[in-house]
C-alpha cells in the first residue's frame, strides 16, 4: 500500500475544511504571483505559471482570484522577492520528511520549520539526506464511485500519465513531472472533474509504524502544512490501515 495513497484516500473522505481550503488558496495564490513575477504573466509562454494556474483551477478557486494573483507578480508586487527552499530530515520511527517552502524572509521560515519539527519529535538533517529516496510525479485523483477506473485508465493513458491505481473509492493517476499540466488539462476537457491535483513527491520505498507512531509522524506533517510558508510536506510514511478509525 502506498503511504501517499491511503493520506489521499483519509483526506478525500474527510473532505476539505473551510479553513484548510483559505490555507491551500493562499499558497496558491502566492505560488501563481512568484511564476507570473518571475516568467511573465502569459501562461502560454510561462510553463510554472500555467501549472499554477491548473492547480488553483482543481481546487475551485475563483477566476477573479487567480486573476488578481497574476496581476500582482506581473506588477504590483514592489521589490519583495520570494525564495524556493527545501528542508530535509526526519520525523518520529526514522520516517523521512521533506518540506518545500516558498518565503520572502529565509530566516522567519527556517526558525519555524525547525521549531515545529523539533518541538514534536522530529529532526532537520543536511540537504540532500533523504530526498534521494524519493520521485516528483503529478498526482491527480478522482472519485471511484464517480468515475469507473477504466475509463479513467483509458483517458489518462491517452493523455500521457504513467500509472493508474484504485484504492479505497479514490482513483489515482500518477503522471511524469513535466507532463502534469497537460494530462490535467486532457482529464477535464474529456469531462473528468477531480478531486484533487499537485505535483508531489512519491517515495520510492515505504516505512510502516504502528498506529500511535505513525499519529505522532501526521501531527508533525499538520503543523508543517499550517505554516504559511510551507508549501508542501512529503514523507514516506505508510499509514496502517486502521489509521482513520
Amino acid at each position: 500500500m502506498s503511504g501517499h495513497s491511503k493520506w489521499a484516500t483519509i483526506k478525500h473522505k474527510k473532505g476539505i475544511a473551510d479553513q484548510k481550503r483559505g490555507q491551500k488558496f493562499t499558497k496558491l495564490i502566492k505560488e501563481i504571483s512568484v511564476a507570473a513575477k518571475m516568467g511573465g504573466a502569459d501562461p502560454d509562454t510561462n510553463a510554472a505559471l500555467r501549472t499554477a494556474i491548473l492547480k488553483a483551477r482543481a481546487e475551485n478557486m475563483p477566476k477573479d482570484n487567480i486573476e488578481r494573483a497574476i496581476k500582482k507578480g506581473s506588477g504590483e508586487m514592489g521589490d519583495a522577492q520570494f525564495f524556493e527552499l527545501t528542508y530535509e530530515g526526519y520525523a518520529p520511527g526514522g520516517v523521512a520528511i521533506i518540506i518545500d517552502t516558498l518565503t520572502d524572509n529565509k530566516n522567519r521560515t527556517a526558525s519555524d520549520v525547525r521549531s515545529t519539527l523539533t518541538k514534536l519529535g522530529g529532526s532537520l538533517g543536511a540537504t540532500g539526506c533523504v530526498s534521494y529516496m524519493f520521485q516528483t510525479k503529478g498526482v491527480i485523483t478522482y472519485d471511484a464511485e464517480k468515475y469507473s477506473e477504466d475509463d479513467v485508465l483509458n483517458a489518462a493513458l491517452e493523455a500521457g500519465a504513467e500509472d493508474v491505481s484504485t484504492e479505497d473509492g479514490v482513483i489515482e493517476v500518477r503522471t511524469a513531472q513535466g507532463d502534469f499540466g497537460a494530462v490535467l488539462e486532457a482529464m477535464q476537457n474529456a469531462g473528468f472533474e477531480q478531486d484533487s491535483a499537485d505535483v508531489n513527491r512519491i517515495p520510492d520505498n515505504t516505512v510502516a509504524l504502528d498506529k500511535e507512531k505513525a499519529q505522532k509522524v501526521m501531527n508533525i506533517v499538520e503543523r508543517l502544512e499550517d505554516l504559511d510558508d510551507v508549501q508542501q510536506v512529503s514523507t514516506n510514511l505508510d499509514l496502517p490501515d486502521d489509521f482513520e478509525d
